[in-house]
């Protein structure tokens, strides 16, 4: 039962660091976009920041899922 949990959790941090690094993708380049106001683009340099840290986050919590599903 514990191997389901544990493959089911790798899933579940797959898919969310999916969504952060396509979100990192996006505040990176609203940060760019020099049509932006200043307060909007370091709002989202910030932002791509704290998503590349959670997207790195899920990225070894899956695989420490995927290690104790497959032990």
């Amino acid at each position: 039962m514990d191997t389901i949990k544990q493959a089911g959790n790798y899933v579940s941090d797959k898919v969310a660091s999916a969504t952060h690094g396509a979100s990192k993708e996006a505040n990176k380049e609203v940060a760019k976009d020099n049509n932006a106001g200043i307060g909007t683009r370091v709002q989202a340099a910030g932002d791509a920041i704290s998503d590349k840290a959670k997207e790195h986050k899920h990225d070894a919590t899956a695989e420490a899922n995927k290690q104790a599903a497959t032990h």
